[in-house]
This record gives C-alpha cells, structure tokens and sequence, in this order.
C-alpha cells in the first residue's frame, strides 16, 4: 500500500461527459521527500518515510540532522507508508504522478473538533417532541441511562454527551476524478474529513 501526505484544499463541483454534476474535494498533495527508509533487516519492517510541507523555524537539532541524512528541508509532517514498488533512493520526490485518473484512494484525516457535545447533537437524539405537554426542560434531554439498584452503574458505551470530532477518520473509494501535475492538485469524488487546510493522507 503505498501513498502521499497532502492538505483539503476545499470542495468544488465539476461536470462529467454525461453531463452530471459531480461533488468533489481538492486535495494538495505532494511533493514529498523521502526522509527515511526501514529495512527488515534493521527495522524490523520494510517502509519508507516521507515528509511534506516545508517548516520554516523551531525545529530541533535532533530533527535537523534526520532530515540532513535524505539532504532534505526540514518538514512539518512525517507520516511511514508500506508497500512502495519501485527502486526509490533516500531523498527522491514522490508527486502527485504517483495516481491516475480514475482509479480508488483511501484518504485519512482528523475531522472538525466540535468540543464538548449533547446527544442530540453528538448521536442524533430526537429529543421530547411534544413539548406542549408539561415538559418543562426535557427536550434534548438523554432520558434514562440505566437501572437504579441493578445493576448500579451505567454500562460501557452508553451513548451520552461528550466529546465531539477531533478523530482519525478515514474514507475508502474514493474515485480521483482529475490529477493536475503541474499543480500538485488531485481531485476526488466525494468528501474527505478535516477542514480546509489540514493534513491528510491518500493510500492507493
């Protein structure tokens, strides 16, 4: 399984031959660098390390002389991917090249944090309806969540309020409608987690 770290740029629409509209996600993906390769030998498994997105300042004396290894700037984002083919060497580009039209990618990434949530907001609780009828200050209250004497506790995985988004998430399928090279630019039908301008990672 091999892949490239990018950032959403946005969502967008474009038309097909057919003429249907079709919804899709600009990805800004690549060049990356390949900072580190594993062996089985050392490692104990094989994989390649690639970095993405220049860092300008406060980078450590120990990530500086990682990066000096594959004579590459220092980067913001690591991420390992398995299953390269290819004779790549430490330092060499992956691009946007790597994906054609009309194949599927995974594409992983962290979703919009929505901070501390109720449960019609966070499991799409229905709430009391019929709010005419007495109901004073129940209508996006949980109800009950659980028996009283027994068994005294409230079950794991009780869907209650909490916290909301801020997760690894990550989409399978997703069809790459167009590859722009000269723009590093990949676009894919659908929609991809996390919001405009965070990191995410395409695996074909």
């Amino acid at each position: 399984m091999s892949g490239i770290i990018g950032k959403k740029i946005g969502m967008t629409s474009i038309y097909d031959e057919s003429g249907k509209n079709i919804p899709c996600t600009i990805l800004e993906v690549g060049p990356c660098t390949i900072t580190q390769i594993k062996t089985d030998d050392k490692d104990g498994y094989s994989s390649f390390q690639l970095g993405f997105d220049e860092k300008i300042k406060n980078t450590t004396k120990s990530y500086e002389g990682h990066f000096k290894k594959s004579k590459s700037k220092t980067m913001n984002k690591l991420v390992e991917f398995k299953g390269f083919n290819g004779d790549y060497k430490l330092g060499d580009k992956i691009t946007v090249d790597h994906f054609v039209e009309g194949e599927f990618v995974d594409v992983s990434g962290i979703t919009k944090g929505k901070g501390f949530q109720g449960v019609v907001k966070r499991h799409g609780f229905a709430g009391v309806g019929d709010s005419t009828h007495g109901q004073h200050n129940r209508m996006r209250a949980p109800g009950s969540i659980g028996a009283g004497s027994d068994p005294s506790r409230v079950f794991k995985g009780m869907r209650m309020a909490g916290q909301t988004g801020n997760s690894k998430v990550k989409v399978l399928n997703l069809k790459v409608v167009k590859v722009m090279s000269e723009d590093n630019i990949l676009i894919v039908k659908g929609s991809v987690p996390g919001h405009n301008n965070s990191y995410i990672t395409v695996r074909k």
